[in-house]
């Protein structure tokens, strides 16, 4: 089977991206017939897109529906636990905002370094400003938020049996050693993470993994030992290849149009712990707390890069300047770029009408703000 690829449109940056086949379960998700040179692409760099695997969209729409079921709460704080490289992040960040408006908290989490930056990045280019990034091990948040969190998203490492086919190193690493590992560690994160789940809140737990150890099993064991009571799985997409386990849904590939994935969802018992507690999230030391402002740099009020990737950026605030495909792309390749009928000082770079970062035009040529970390390494 030829290899699956599917992207999910930022409807809060116009839905402007490649055209496909809406994916069931996520109506802003598209299944295309084939992989277009995403790299070359500039609304992909201004966050009108992101790459990913449509079965790892299925996690989302069973938050979706815990959403609903919760009946769209305002104020709900929820938590991607491990949440590069981002794309499940920036799916909850459109279900939040569809559902509650600005009145919501997303933390996401990454404990491992360079899987952080490149989640603060994705971050960035979806532009949600109501999105906190975080690098913390589970047991500093379980420890910091007692009772903090009204839903959390717990995507975990796992043995990677539903990436075979298109990662062939998970396939040579894979041994029944490993299954055994990961569902250790496993229930290490859940157990550590449990506190800062609210009674009466929602554990959805997912994987890419078909071994039991790690899903049902896992689930079934949490609710035990950590109390809590298995949600019913999803039913309706049975015609897709979505299948019910004890505990949840598996998607397999070659019976999806997408890859593997596993996932289930637990309530936590009500207690003394069913209302949230408050609790500073600075504690956690946020690696983003959100869109940060321009900062002085001498007589200069410098914007910063992703204030024109935000959602609510306000392309009046600053001269834009509309480019065309190759411009856009030396701009995103951080070359020197001229732009003779724009205004000296800071401008805003625009591509079909989407901002992709700033210059400082000093007539001759432009000083280009594009951050290093994010530039097209590949030769244009």
């Amino acid at each position: 089977m030829a290899e699956s690829v599917s992207i999910r449109l930022n409807p809060f940056k116009g839905s402007d991206g490649p055209a496909g086949e809406t994916v069931p379960w996520n109506r802003h998700g598209r299944m295309l017939d084939g992989r277009p040179s995403f790299i070359t692409d500039p609304l992909l760099h201004a966050g009108c897109y992101y790459v990913q695997d449509s079965s790892a969209m299925f996690p989302g729409h069973i938050f979706r529906r815990e959403l609903s079921r919760m009946g769209n709460p305002s104020g709900l704080r929820v938590l991607d636990l491990c949440a590069a490289p981002g794309g499940k992040t920036t799916d909850l960040a459109t279900s939040l905002r569809e559902a509650c408006g600005d009145d919501f908290m997303l933390v996401s989490n990454e404990v491992m370094k360079a899987r952080a930056r490149v989640l603060c990045d994705n971050v960035a280019l979806w532009g949600d400003p109501s999105v906190c990034v975080t690098g913390v091990d589970p047991a500093v948040i379980g420890r910091l938020l007692p009772d903090y969190f009204d839903i959390i998203l717990a995507d975990v490492p796992c043995s990677g049996e539903g990436m075979f086919r298109k990662d062939p190193r998970a396939e040579s690493e894979w041994s029944p050693k490993l299954v055994e590992l990961c569902a250790a560690r496993q229930k290490r994160i859940l157990a550590d993470v449990w506190p800062a789940l609210r009674g009466a809140g929602v554990l959805i737990y997912s994987t890419c993994t078909y071994e039991d150890a790690e899903n049902d099993a896992n689930l079934l064991w949490a609710a035990r030992e950590l109390g809590g009571e298995v949600l019913p799985a999803e039913d309706a997409f049975s015609d897709w290849g979505v299948k019910v386990t004890s505990c949840g849904n598996i998607l397999k590939a070659g019976e999806v149009p997408g890859e593997g994935q596993w996932v289930g969802a637990l309530v936590k018992a009500a207690g003394g712990g069913s209302r949230r507690r408050g609790g500073d999230l600075s504690a956690l030391r946020p690696l983003r707390p959100g869109i940060p402002g321009p900062q002085r740099k001498g007589k200069d009020m410098v914007p910063h890069p992703d204030m024109a990737l935000g959602i609510f950026f306000d392309k009046d605030s600053y001269p834009c300047a509309e480019v065309d495909l190759q411009t856009a792309l030396r701009f995103l390749h951080r070359d020197t770029i001229v732009l003779p009928d724009a205004p000296a000082g800071y401008n805003v770079i625009c591509y079909r009408g989407h901002p992709l970062g700033f210059v400082k035009n000093l007539g001759a040529r432009c000083n280009n703000l594009h951050p290093q970390g994010r530039r097209i390494l590949k030769d244009i």
